[in-house]
């Protein structure tokens, strides 16, 4: 429950960030328009030009997901704890304790699936998820101060 808990906060968080990150693109591209440097096009808004435009769409996609994957890999090796996890004591780590690199932080966000292979940690005896088997990481329960 802990774990899920963690990532629902978490979620919230990254809705948040995602929002802002939009629109601040949103913002330059009007922007841009208001100056003259460019317009839109056949297109109705920065909306539709966002999604809608073959070469921008991809860009603005991965630009999304960068900041997605940057939430977990900045928080992940910095403290070894996200928002939500430092709020239900939780800590990402090592067999050692030590912190986890980043290449460890991509591979437990590219084997996560979204969260759920949190679904796996019942059915394996050190309590881990399928990710952090592939990562050679482990979820810690910090005790309460």
């Amino acid at each position: 429950m802990r774990r899920l808990s963690a990532w629902l906060y978490d979620a919230f968080i990254i809705i948040a960030i995602e929002m802002m990150a939009a629109g601040l693109v949103v913002a330059v591209l009007e922007a841009l328009v208001a100056a003259g440097v460019m317009n839109y096009g056949h297109y109705l808004d920065a909306s539709d030009y966002l999604t809608n435009h073959p070469f921008w769409s991809i860009v603005f996609t991965l630009y999304l997901a960068s900041v997605w994957i940057g939430f977990f890999v900045f928080f992940w090796t910095r403290a070894g704890q996200t928002i939500g996890m430092r709020a239900w004591k939780l800590r990402v780590q090592n067999d050692d304790g030590s912190r986890i690199t980043v290449t460890q932080a991509f591979i437990r966000i590219a084997t996560s699936a979204f969260g759920l292979s949190n679904l796996s940690v019942p059915l394996d005896n050190e309590k881990r998820g399928f990710h952090d088997v592939w990562a050679k990481t482990q979820v810690v329960v910090l005790p309460k101060v």
